[in-house]
């Protein structure tokens, strides 16, 4: 195990945090929030002293990263950087509670979206940015980030990528790991650009446009009105309706545009499954919600957004869909589960690994009816190995009695419905954000105990992590030496 290495990794993304924490700073000296001034300095000037201490007396010759030293530098920092984003919510005192902002951040740094708050909009400035900006951080990830700049290894960066890069597959888009990080970036970048310019265009404030912007590139979904984005006119939440689809894509189909291989870009099956999925879920809450909308254009509109938003996972509302018919909150809960295409921002177990298990059932019932027959499972065109089916299908039996075993653990803890349980659970699991319950309070999580709120912190870790790097982190066979 190469220690030195690992803490070496945690001391520069540290540092890296230091400099992300000087953009809500800036924000709150522009609108004068002296509190939130102070707790932006406090926290960046300690990140970096804390972030440069850790890199020296950590620095090694030996800089290899391999799988486990992968695992366990991207669980720890998720870890670290929500501690410490923590902190500027507590020392300006909009959230005092330290338990609630290290919830609030790490649904933050996850793009989950839940909140305990229940008025967000007495919020700083400099707080609201940070807020939506943990969302853009955590989006593409901060040790994707720490790759493409301060990598050292690049050899074995790879690693570190596939740990925090959700999808059952991670492909380099380029020979060397710290180039495919760059050009991640540079997509994700020239999308959210995109997405402030047309925000602005509908006449949406420049502060709002920037951090909805984050919000939905990050697919996260925290916004700065206590209605979400109900108040905004149609044509942004079309924009942003969009938006949160397109930032749900495989982010490799955006690169094969770029390098103008149009023909494999638009032939990929996951992105037109994704694409029918939300298109077919749309027209069906349409049928079982006509009768509720007296404007078949805002019906449209409200089924496509909320569709958008659950499958993509981010959570932002422009309809209370909690109060809509039993078919389709339960489209809108199945979707939570399914998730966005691999490769994206987006959260849940992944259409990719959906696609696949329902394959490999089908080939399974041909099996028992013809055992002597061949069949393969094959997904865009090509076999998938029986590493990678083996690989999915553990990881949604752990996925299930993980989801299990938190979700009776919550019931026990808390006298809510079980509807309110489950869809926290989920909502959680899967960094969706909302609850389909109000009693729990108001759509938000601030009446969970202190315990239930850690233990669903930890579970929207797991799921942006896709479990194994966290659950591999705390147990002791990892840290084994020579195992």
């Amino acid at each position: 195990m190469n220690f030195k290495m690992i803490f070496h990794t945690i001391g520069q993304v540290l540092i890296v945090l230091s400099a992300m924490l000087l953009l809500p700073l800036i924000v709150s000296l522009i609108y004068v929030e002296w509190m939130s001034v102070i707790a932006f300095s406090v926290t960046a000037v300690s990140s970096f002293a804390v972030g440069m201490l850790l890199s020296a007396l950590s620095a090694t010759k030996r800089s290899a990263i391999y799988a486990r030293e992968g695992l366990i530098i991207v669980s720890l920092a998720w870890i670290v950087v929500s501690l410490v984003g923590s902190v500027p919510f507590v020392i300006s005192g909009d959230i005092p509670s330290f338990t609630d902002a290290f919830f609030e951040t790490v649904s933050g740094f996850t793009t989950t979206g839940a909140t305990i708050l229940t008025d967000v909009e007495h919020l700083t400035h400099g707080m609201l940015f940070w807020r939506s900006f943990t969302h853009w951080i955590g989006g593409m990830g901060v040790l994707v980030f720490a790759v493409a700049i301060v990598s050292r290894t690049p050899d074995r960066s790879m690693h570190i990528l596939k740990a925090e890069m959700p999808g059952p597959i991670v492909d380099k888009l380029v020979p060397r790991a710290k180039d495919t990080a760059k050009i991640l970036y540079i997509i994700y970048i020239g999308l959210t650009v995109l997405l402030m310019i047309l925000l602005l265009c509908g006449g949406m404030p420049f502060f709002d446009s920037v951090v909805h912007a984050f919000g939905t590139a990050g697919t996260g979904g925290f916004g700065i009105k206590n209605n979400s984005i109900a108040g905004y006119n149609h044509y942004l939440q079309w924009v942003i309706a969009i938006f949160m689809m397109l930032f749900g894509v495989n982010f490799n189909v955006y690169y094969l545009i770029l390098i103008k291989k149009f023909k494999t870009a638009f032939g990929s099956r996951e992105l037109w499954i994704y694409i029918a999925t939300i298109v077919a879920c749309t027209a069906l809450i349409c049928v079982n919600m006509y009768s509720s909308f007296s404007n078949i254009a805002d019906l449209i509109r409200a089924s496509f957004f909320s569709v958008s938003s659950v499958m993509t996972t981010t959570g932002f509302t422009i309809a209370d869909f909690t109060q809509w018919g039993h078919l389709s909150k339960t489209i809108l809960i199945i979707l939570m589960f399914v998730g966005g295409c691999a490769g994206s921002t987006a959260g849940g177990l992944k259409l990719t690994r959906v696609i696949i298990l329902i394959k490999k059932m089908g080939n399974e019932l041909k099996r028992i009816i013809h055992p002597r027959a061949a069949t393969i499972v094959k997904f865009e065109g090509k076999r998938v190995d029986d590493d990678t089916l083996h690989g999915v299908s553990t990881y949604l039996a752990i996925y299930i009695v993980s989801f299990a075993i938190i979700l009776f653990i919550i019931s026990f803890e808390q006298s809510f419905s079980f509807e309110a349980n489950f869809t926290a659970v989920a909502s959680c699991f899967n960094n969706i954000g909302p609850i389909f319950d109000n009693a729990a309070g108001g759509g938000t999580f601030v009446n969970y105990s202190v315990f239930s709120k850690l233990l669903l912190s930890f579970s929207m870790l797991l799921g942006r992590l896709e479990i194994y790097p966290l659950l591999l982190t705390i147990v002791p066979y990892t840290w084994m030496k020579n195992k």
